[in-house]
């Protein structure tokens, strides 16, 4: 007979997955849904091979009637993608000479990357991933926990993807667990964009999940706007924090979305306000579809530099870039 408890966390975990049911995979609906004339709709890509995929909470923050809302230029497909432009390739951080198996990267000294699966809550339209070939088999990560086992220098697991919430529990929980019984993992890291778009996905069985582990986590979420952290939002993270998990956040500076003093500095505000420390804002990765959100690095600076003028230290993110076959991330500012 299936308990109260039981039976809660299996409604909740319908509860997410119906949530995720309700994104936006169609462009022409979701022109409808904000409402855009002909003329911006003629600035839309119909059809793209990284697909339009947009949870509804976010789409209903978007501004009607316009294609110059922050969140829309984030995640719906523009015609600027489809232009080829020089320096702009398909793997922009060296991911693929860094593969150990399929799903395993190694790039950093005492960190491995383990790339979950390819699903995600959305799809960010400058994501450094989007041409990555993810393999469909080996959902057990057999390979990639044996080589993990095998080099006792790695310390920390980063779990990445797509998005390793878009994971089962059931399979979550088996992944954590096979960790936990290796001597040198002390720390897994949660790479997620998942509770900005569906903070549903923080549910009882998942924290208990957490909680019951003896491993460190640390959350690093992804928002690059203010708007993007509302109350559910920020809700479902302090969930996290409550078990002692520290919540960092990192940010991509993006052209007409965050490239602004007062973006960054209430974005920065709302995460220290909230017990999230800014981790990183990283300079766009020049992956192939993406130029048109990029920025310039001397534009950059300087607006850290104002950051720093407005805020604390501790509000202040860290300026860098990913370079292919460095040992590690690029400190600009």
């Amino acid at each position: 007979m299936l308990s109260i408890n039981n039976f809660y966390r299996g409604y909740v975990l319908v509860k997410w997955r119906a949530a995720l049911r309700n994104n936006f995979t169609d462009v022409s609906k979701l022109a409808d849904f904000l409402q855009l004339d002909a003329s911006q709709r003629q600035k839309l890509l119909p059809k793209s091979r990284f697909t339009l995929n947009l949870p509804l909470r976010l789409a209903e923050k978007i501004e009607k009637g316009t294609l110059e809302d922050p969140i829309l230029k984030q995640f719906v497909p523009l015609v600027e993608e489809s232009l080829p432009i020089e320096g702009f390739i398909t793997d922009p951080v060296g991911d693929t000479p860094c593969r150990k198996s399929t799903k395993l990267l190694k790039k950093y000294q005492g960190r491995a990357l383990l790339v979950c699966t390819s699903a995600c809550a959305m799809h960010c339209r400058y994501c450094f991933r989007q041409h990555f070939d993810y393999a469909s088999g080996n959902k057990l990560f057999e390979e990639e926990l044996s080589l993990v086992q095998e080099d006792p220098l790695i310390s920390e697991v980063i779990l990445s993807g797509g998005d390793p919430l878009s994971l089962d529990d059931a399979v979550l929980k088996d992944l954590l667990d096979r960790m936990a019984n290796i001597p040198h993992i002390r720390k897994v890291r949660f790479h997620t964009r998942f509770p900005i778009g569906i903070p549903e996905r923080i549910d009882a069985n998942f924290l208990k999940m957490l909680e019951d582990s003896p491993l460190q986590f640390w959350f690093v979420v992804h928002a690059n706007h203010a708007r993007e952290l509302d109350v559910d939002v920020l809700a479902a993270l302090k969930t996290i924090q409550r078990l002692g998990i520290p919540v960092l956040n990192q940010s991509v500076l993006l052209r007409g979305v965050n490239d602004n003093v007062e973006v960054m500095s209430e974005l920065c505000s709302t995460l220290v306000d909230n017990g999230i420390m800014p981790y990183y804002i990283h300079q766009l990765d020049k992956v192939q579809g993406a130029a048109h959100f990029e920025v310039d690095m001397n534009f950059g600076k300087q607006l850290v530099a104002q950051l720093a003028e407005r805020l604390p230290g501790y509000a202040v993110p860290r300026y860098v870039q990913e370079i292919a076959g460095m040992p590690s991330k690029t400190i600009i500012f």
